[in-house]
């Protein structure tokens, strides 16, 4: 079926780049953490009951994607959501659930050469700026095997007050970087059902638990 090409890696590097994007929400900037020299801000969090903005990344983003050998960015609306929902099979009811809770995704895929990821302190500066923004990491172990071979998945939720308004998850390969942001209602557990789609790698969860 036309749909079934949201739900694979492969296909969404290679078939959904021109997405038209979801309109981004301007915001205040501040300045960037020290030891990041590459131009760009970082803005406050969104206020209280506000949409998260799919379309911002940390400005170290911009810098990995310019030294990437394969990149690919795109956002998917709740329609085309509801699509790629609907060709589920009934035996995975539990991802139909937590694509429905989604109202918007934005994702990008980073590719590097041999060489891998050129610039850890890069990585460590995208983690440091949903720090930053106030968002509650939720930590997840190194995953030395598996699909990811010596991965790192880091997932933020995107809290108000009590309520989760949407969730982040930066994956890191020897040779590749994968962030996803989310907009909506989401929960860790929803997090785990999503793992093999839309770009999220099939992590280890270790008793993923939020940060204290």
């Amino acid at each position: 079926m036309k749909w079934m090409f949201w739900l694979g890696i492969p296909a969404l590097s290679a078939g959904i780049a021109g997405v038209p994007a979801i309109a981004q929400e301007a915001a205040p900037q501040q300045m960037p953490p020290q030891g990041y020299s590459a131009p760009g801000y970082i803005p406050p969090p969104p206020p209280a009951g506000g949409p998260v903005v799919l379309e911002w990344t940390p400005p170290a983003l911009a810098q990995l994607s310019a030294e990437a050998g394969v990149k690919s960015s795109f956002t998917l609306d709740r329609n085309m959501l509801a699509a790629a929902a609907g060709v589920l099979p009934d035996s995975d009811a539990p991802t139909r659930q937590a694509i429905n809770k989604i109202d918007g995704i934005s994702v990008h895929l980073l590719r590097f050469g041999a060489a891998g990821v050129p610039n850890e302190a890069a990585v460590n500066a995208i983690r440091e700026a949903y720090h930053l923004r106030g968002w509650k990491h939720v930590v997840t172990s190194t995953n030395s095997g598996g699909p990811v071979h010596n991965g790192t998945t880091d997932v933020w939720m995107v809290m108000d007050g009590i309520n989760v308004r949407g969730a982040v998850v930066l994956a890191e390969t020897p040779k590749s970087i994968t962030l996803v942001t989310m907009a909506g209602n989401l929960s860790p557990v929803d997090i785990l059902h999503l793992r093999g789609h839309f770009g999220i790698p099939r992590f280890d969860d270790n008793g993923m638990k939020a940060e204290r």
